[in-house]
């Protein structure tokens, strides 16, 4: 059991349970939402330890939700990680820019996604010291 709680954003249902079943059997907790409106309100009342962000939401897209939460006190040092079908030449480099910490390309890697979570994870964890919230 990580113990350690992921908001996952995503607008495709399949891509959502996906990522959340293979996060739950690692010992995540997951938190679901739909689209940048659903986000906002669990993270309103829960403060996860990093954000999986699908790009091409609709209405907001991730990348506005993105620099929005990087903004606000209470939620600018989640980590936030694009998990994105973008993944042309330079759309990385939009995502850092929105205020990405991390970005991932689906299809996903289903061997190698909760590792790759579970680092950016414990960076973040070592950065603050080694509390998490």
């Amino acid at each position: 059991m990580t113990g350690k709680t992921v908001l996952v954003v995503d607008d495709n249902t399949v891509n959502l349970k996906l990522v959340a079943d293979l996060l739950e059997f690692e010992g995540y907790e997951v938190l679901k939402a739909v689209d940048a409106e659903s986000a906002l309100m669990v993270l309103s009342a829960r403060k996860p330890h990093l954000i999986l962000m699908d790009i091409g939401l609709p209405g907001m897209d991730g990348l506005t939700l993105t620099k929005h939460l990087k903004s606000v006190p209470i939620t600018q040092s989640i980590p936030i990680v694009a998990l994105t079908a973008f993944a042309m030449k330079g759309d990385e480099e939009k995502a850092i820019k929105a205020g990405c910490d991390g970005y991932i390309t689906k299809p996903i890697n289903t061997r190698s996604l909760c590792q790759e979570i579970a680092q950016i994870i414990e960076k973040d964890s070592d950065l603050e010291g080694g509390s998490t919230s």
